[in-house]
């Protein structure tokens, strides 16, 4: 297997207000999609939503279920500035605090907002390097 993850999908209860929240509030840029679900480029990983039964149903697992799911979603920026800017952007447009921006005990800088489904993103700056790809 080549090491690469090309989608994340997450499983939504209402795909109109989860469209809404990535497309109109965080800006997230959509691209072409069956009606069904919602795909948006992010710099060479897709992010897919569908209606949480659906996508159950698709992987022939149940659809219950709660509490944390075992996996967060990460954004990583270039300063702690831009952690408070984005963390701040994400309130403003209909996510949850988890976790306001603070010291990570790894050295960095982070907080959490979870999506109107409940998702967990980690919005990071980390000191030692890393953000991910470079923009053009």
């Amino acid at each position: 297997m080549k090491p690469r993850i090309s989608m994340v999908s997450l499983a939504v209860q209402d795909l109109e207000k989860s469209i809404n929240f990535y497309r109109d509030g965080l800006g997230l840029p959509m691209i072409e999609s069956p009606p069904t679900v919602a795909f948006f480029d992010l710099n060479g990983t897709w992010l897919g939503l569908c209606e949480r039964s659906a996508l159950a149903n698709d992987a022939t697992v149940s659809p219950i279920g709660s509490g944390y799911s075992g996996f967060n979603l990460c954004h990583n920026v270039m300063t702690e500035g831009e952690v408070d800017k984005l963390m701040a952007e994400a309130l403003e447009v209909g996510a949850t605090e988890v976790k306001s921006p603070q010291k990570a005990h790894w050295g960095g800088y982070h907080g959490y907002f979870a999506d109107p489904d409940g998702h967990l993103w980690e919005i990071a700056h980390n000191p030692f390097g890393w953000v991910g790809p470079k923009d053009d």
